[in-house]
Order: structure tokens, then C-alpha cells, then sequence
């Protein structure tokens, strides 16, 4: 059986605003055309179909595309929800799309699911988690305030979901493990800290050893293996979403896997999406003047770091942004942010000086006029003589 193991779509998402829906309608069309050449058996897709709970109405159509584009070439969906996905919103038309062979489920359960592969005549039973967060699960986990409890009790009740899937599996049966987590040891992203990565909603890698050939998760957006019994991957998110992605390439992974034997692994790298790229210009505008002119990274989304010892003026700003549409951040760096006050130097700055040193590295070199200065000082003294009189009385 062939299967192909992806996630952390993100349907819907933007980058500072700008639209991704082109990037994410061409890796649909990549992932068509690979799951046609390599006559794919079984896709599972590991969670975070949607950016948000209420996404677009285009991204639901995306969504609904592919899933009719994939059935069409023969294969099967197992698709479970994500940290970021509403899960009733994603198993709502299971009514309507089971016969067709997707899978779609919402909430945790304990029970797997059942894949029926004709080509092959094999089986494949998945023990499919979805997001497990407390509320999803519909339990306590621990009265314990401290994190250290609650990542215990979370680990465990991770692992006796799974292994209660597990007892299903079969000696003459493809036995898959599946879920949207965070398991210890796996390298995050900026772009999935806006939810909870780690911390207490941590899973040990020895609460997945269920008997299972492969484990496909989502939920980090770098594809890579975990340390752990089996093989326990990533598949990663298909396009970069936020700029510490930046460099990384990105891949679906296919597997070629028998009953009882271990799985052979082949890593697609995708070629779809625009690069998300970091310039450091330590030469000024005058170097990123003459990368605009060479043509640098046309096609790419630009983090922008400039060194200046003069203020960047509006016009420059424009400037900048018309000649590279994809210029994201500009974020000028000036001598003064370099430098960092001592303990001893702060002690010996007023009050007035400690803010004027605090706006100027807040607002790249410029300081602040004398009326912000002294609208401050008034609000400090308005603030003592409130304290003032709270102590007397």
C-alpha cells in the first residue's frame, strides 16, 4: 500500500496581510499531480486543514476542491483536525463525503478507523487522534495547578487513547498511528506559537509505542523525525508561514508499506510557495539599493534588516516597497540600538533620560519631542501623588 502523509495546511492564512491563496492552490495542484504519479493508496492529512476556527469561504472551497481532486485518483482521506480548526466545522460533511472515501473527524474518540485498499487488498487500521486539548476531551486532567502535573496527566491520557486504538491492530493488517501534537523533542516554528506548543500540552514519545508502523503528526511546521519506538514523523507545513521558516524546504513524505514490515520512506520536496527570505544589509540603502537592482529574490517574501546612521524618511519606505513588492518588514537598525545601558549607567540616568533612551531604541534612533517628554514626567508626578495619598489614608 502506498500512502502519503501530509499536514498543517493552514487554508486560509496570510502573511502580514498579503494573500497566500495562489501558493496554497498550486501545492493543491502539486499534491494531485503527485499522488497520480505515485498512484497514492491512502492520504493522511494530519490536522490544521484551516488558519482559524471561522476560515474564509474561499479556503472551505480550496478545501472541498481537493478533496474531490484527490478522491478522484483513487485514494482514500483520513483527515483529522488541528489546534487551529474548528473540529464540529471539519467533520461536518462526513455525512456526505464517507461513501466517497474520506475520513473526517473532529474530536477525540477511541476507537480507529478502517481503510479498505482494492488495488492491494490490504487493510489499514489507524489509530487517529485529533487535537486532544482538555476541552476536546471533555475531562479535567489534573487539579494539580503546576505545569509538571499536567503534562504528566496530558502525556498519559495522550497514550491511553492511543494505545486503546492500538489493541486493534492486527498481525495481517497496515497499522497506522495518527494525531495533531506536540511530542517532546520536535523543533518549533514562530509560526505555531500563537497556540500552545509544549509547556504542559507536551507528549512523551514512549506514549505513541503502540505497535504501530508509522506515526504520522502534524502540528510543527518543520518536516523531521522524532527520537522514539518506530518511526514518528513530521510531515510539515506545504508552504513557510512565518519568517523563522525561512531556508526550509518543504516535503510530503510518501511511504511504500507492507503488513508486519517496516515502511519505506521516500521525501517529496515541493516545489510550490514563494521563499520567505531574511536580508541583513550592513551597507545601508545602498546595498539594498543595488540587490533591488540585481533583481535578488524577485519571487520571494523579504524580512528586512538595515543598518542606517541616519533616519529612513517615508519616501525611502515606498520607495523600497515599490521596488520589491514582497518586502514584508523593514526594520532599520540604528547605532544607538546597539548599545546596551549598564546597570551602573541606568542607576545614574533620571527619569526623564530613561524615556528618552527607552523611545529612541523603540522608534529606530529618533527621539522623542520635548512635549512627549514632558507630558510623561507629568503623568509620573500625577501617579506619586495618587500614591501619596492612598498611603495617608
Amino acid at each position: 500500500m502506498k500512502i502519503l502523509h501530509t499536514g498543517d495546511w493552514h487554508l486560509g492564512r496570510t502573511l502580514e496581510g498579503r494573500s497566500r491563496q495562489e501558493e496554497q492552490e498550486a501545492f493543491i495542484d502539486e499534491l494531485v499531480t503527485i499522488v497520480r504519479e505515485h498512484k497514492v493508496d491512502l492520504i493522511l492529512m494530519a490536522g490544521d486543514v484551516y488558519d482559524s476556527v471561522n476560515p474564509p469561504a474561499m479556503a472551505e472551497k480550496l478545501f472541498y476542491e481537493a478533496c474531490a481532486r484527490l478522491t478522484a485518483e483513487g485514494s482514500r482521506l483520513v483527515i483529522i483536525a488541528g489546534n487551529h480548526d474548528q473540529p464540529e466545522r471539519v467533520a461536518a460533511s462526513s455525512p456526505l463525503v464517507a461513501a466517497q472515501g474520506i475520513s473526517l473527524l473532529g474530536l477525540p474518540v477511541a476507537s480507529p478507523i478502517y481503510v479498505n485498499v482494492a488495488r492491494t487488498n490490504e487493510q489499514a487500521i489507524i489509530a487517529a487522534l485529533p487535537y486532544p486539548s482538555e476541552a476536546r476531551l471533555s475531562e479535567l486532567l489534573s487539579l494539580d495547578e503546576s505545569e509538571q502535573a499536567l503534562r504528566v496527566q496530558y502525556s498519559a491520557k495522550v497514550g491511553k487513547l492511543m494505545a486503546q486504538m492500538g489493541q486493534h491492530f492486527k498481525a495481517d493488517t497496515i497499522n497506522l498511528a495518527m494525531s495533531h501534537i506536540y511530542v517532546l523533542g520536535g523543533l518549533e516554528s514562530d509560526s505555531e506559537r500563537p497556540i500552545q506548543v509544549g509547556g504542559a500540552y507536551t507528549v512523551s514519545p514512549s506514549e505513541l509505542n503502540i505497535g504501530a508502523q508509522y506515526t504520522a503528526l502534524g502540528h510543527l511546521h518543520r518536516p523531521q523525525q522524532v527520537k522514539g519506538e518506530g518511526v514518528i514523523r513530521y510531515s510539515g507545513s506545504p508552504l513557510a508561514y512565518s519568517f523563522s521558516e525561512a531556508g526550509q524546504t518543504k516535503s510530503v513524505m510518501l511511504l511504500d508499506i507492507a503488513p508486519g514490515q517496516s515502511p519505506v520512506l521516500e521525501e517529496i520536496y515541493l516545489t510550490c510557495g514563494r521563499p520567505l527570505l531574511k536580508w541583513r544589509c550592513q551597507g545601508g540603502l545602498e546595498e539594498v539599493q543595488r540587490w533591488l537592482d540585481e533583481g535578488r529574490d524577485r519571487q520571494a517574501f523579504i524580512d528586512l534588516e538595515i543598518k542606517l546612521t541616519e533616519a529612513m524618511s517615508l519616501g525611502d519606505i515606498h520607495a523600497l516597497r515599490k521596488a520589491h513588492q514582497g518586502i514584508i518588514h523593514i526594520r532599520p537598525i540604528y547605532p544607538e540600538q546597539e548599545q546596551e545601558l549598564s546597570a551602573s549607567e541606568r542607576a545614574s540616568l533620571s527619569i526623564a533620560e530613561m524615556f528618552t533612551h527607552f523611545y529612541t531604541r523603540q522608534h529606530g534612533g529618533a527621539e522623542p519631542e520635548q512635549e512627549l517628554v514632558e507630558l510623561f514626567m507629568s503623568l509620573v508626578e500625577e501617579n506619586k501623588e495618587s500614591l501619596g495619598e492612598e498611603g495617608a489614608e
